[in-house]
């Protein structure tokens, strides 16, 4: 069975192999034998690593299924950004070779892949996709808010339980390091995970004659993905450069004019490339082909994403909604206008 379905392999500071969907996932019901198997083929994984995936197959396949998310939210902070997520063809490992130096961009990956095993293991926790965890039992009795007081009901979603198994399986190899390169990842580890936690909602449904609201049920819930990828995309545009100590211990500002990381911000130790020109070493696509924006100063601009080698401009037919009426009721009906926009993309390197 291939381990690596379309070359997608996850490599994390984890070794994350995730079997997606065009693997057949019927070893996940095997019993021990099967996910023993398995877990022991997968490549990259310390030993804590595999003992939790022969003891949660389960959880491995939430936690694969989940990834397209993050990916996803990767790819939408990165838009129009000169590194986009995007990987050389025929590399196995889903982010490239930017996760093999410790640059701005590995610190945003971290943190992004963190929370995002956090946020997938919580609703599969809440939505009773596992045996191994349901809705947070905290979550009982009376309590008060700004609001006033309320009773907790409904189904609260079992973040620390979530929070507890990513940090020990994604952390495992970290610690099993314990060199700077692995002080860094599990900081930002750490700040994915909170991340998510930042955007627990409290949600509360009203009882009482006519809608009085003078009982309320409230129940925790997860916030949409997007928050905490902007949450992280700020973080990423304001990490600060770091130097471990003689120890390795520890670590603090690489300069004396920055402040001092705290446990929210991304931190990374070496500059990143500028991703201008497709280089293999450094896991660059380089910008040839990107579509830019020639108005705009900022770094989804022409001037800065083709990085000063220029663009070409075509023309190119579009679709967009036009003559759109109001119907009673309810409705908006609109037709399907041909438009005729002028696309611009980079020049390629010469």
């Amino acid at each position: 069975m291939n381990l690596l379905p379309s070359g997608i392999c996850f490599y994390l500071s984890v070794a994350m192999c995730w079997l997606t969907s065009e693997v057949d996932a019927s070893w996940w019901y095997m019993g021990t034998l099967g996910s023993q198997v398995m877990c022991d083929n997968i490549p990259g994984l310390v030993t804590k690593q595999r003992q939790l995936c022969r003891q949660h197959p389960r959880v491995m396949q939430v936690i694969g299924a989940g990834m397209e998310d993050w990916v996803e939210e990767c790819r939408h902070q990165f838009r129009a950004h000169r590194w986009n997520c995007a990987t050389v063809a025929r590399d196995h490992r889903l982010f490239g070779r930017v996760l093999l130096r410790s640059s701005r961009e590995a610190a945003f990956v971290h943190a992004v892949s963190s929370a995002g095993v956090v946020y997938a293991l919580a609703r599969a926790c809440s939505s009773g996709r596992l045996d191994s965890c349901s809705c947070d039992p905290s979550k009982k009795g009376p309590s008060a808010d700004g609001h006033g007081a309320f009773s907790w009901g409904g189904c609260s979603d079992h973040l620390e339980h979530a929070v507890r198994f990513s940090q020990a399986f994604v952390d495992a190899k970290e610690r099993a390091e314990r060199d700077a390169r692995a002080l860094i990842n599990l900081h930002n580890n750490r700040a994915g995970r909170k991340a998510v936690k930042r955007y627990m909602t409290l949600e509360c449904k009203c009882h009482g004659v006519s809608g009085s609201c003078s009982l309320r049920t409230c129940w925790q819930a997860l916030a949409d993905f997007r928050l905490t990828g902007d949450h992280l995309r700020r973080r990423y545009n304001g990490a600060v450069q770091v130097a471990v100590d003689q120890y390795g211990g520890g670590f603090t500002a690489a300069h004396a004019h920055f402040k001092r990381p705290g446990k929210n911000d991304l931190v990374y130790f070496e500059d990143s490339p500028d991703y201008c020109v497709r280089n293999h070493e450094s896991g660059s696509l380089g910008t040839g082909g990107r579509a830019c924006n020639r108005t705009s100063r900022g770094s989804g601009g022409c001037e800065v994403m083709c990085c000063g080698r220029g663009y070409d401009t075509s023309r190119v037919s579009r679709t967009a909604k036009c003559e759109c009426k109001f119907h009673w009721c309810c409705a908006v009906r609109c037709q399907d206008c041909p438009l005729q926009v002028d696309l611009h993309t980079c020049k390629g390197q010469t």
